[in-house]
């Protein structure tokens, strides 16, 4: 008799639950790519690494407008860890205020631009290169590309539960195309001998 409520509350939970998630695919199948691609990006955390922050009216940081998925600002300084602080893969730890180089057992790695400026973001890219990209953990897709370095969860997006199918990584691509271009230059990965 004691069970009984708490099964009560557990089928109304699911029920509540799987409405929820009726109406939130019945919505986003309205959206556009761009804003399905927008939105997924803000869901999965894209922009709070890719977007360098400005100081916001209460001084906490917020992402600059002026320039989404942009990466870590080209000629910035940023401050390192001494990686003796970092103490696996997992324990990240931003540096500096921009939030947009991150140091690690790896060395130190920044945020990718992922506008499509030509010379300096994604623009020469194709979708392509971009899915290959986030399936293989390796730049441009390519075998013989650089690894894809944390925090970049691409293992994560790839999970066979609750990973992104294509379709929702194309989605992703109509959007970062949409984006304006930003020209910035990001330094490419530290090795940790050259990051303490």
């Amino acid at each position: 008799m004691g069970k009984r409520p708490l099964f009560r509350v557990t089928s109304l939970t699911l029920l509540l639950a799987g409405l929820v998630l009726l109406v939130y695919f019945s919505w986003e199948k309205k959206l556009s790519p761009v804003e399905r691609g927008r939105h997924l990006t803000s869901v999965f955390g894209c922009q709070g690494c890719h977007t360098p922050t400005v100081p916001g009216p209460s001084a906490l940081p917020v992402p600059d407008p002026t320039r989404l998925m942009s990466g870590h600002p080209e000629g910035v300084p940023y401050p390192t860890t001494p990686l003796t602080a970092v103490r696996d893969q997992y324990d990240l730890r931003p540096a500096g205020p921009l939030l947009t180089a991150w140091p690690g057992p790896w060395g130190v790695s920044f945020s990718a631009n992922l506008t499509p400026d030509k010379e300096t973001g994604i623009g020469d890219w194709t979708e392509e290169n971009f899915i290959r990209t986030i399936r293989t953990g390796r730049h441009e897709g390519r075998p013989t590309g650089r690894e894809i370095l944390p925090p970049m969860p691409w293992r994560n997006l790839n999970h066979p539960t609750v990973g992104l199918p294509d379709s929702a990584l194309k989605d992703i691509w109509v959007y970062l195309r949409a984006l304006p271009p930003v020209r910035n230059q990001v330094p490419p990965p530290l090795p940790p001998e050259r990051s303490s």
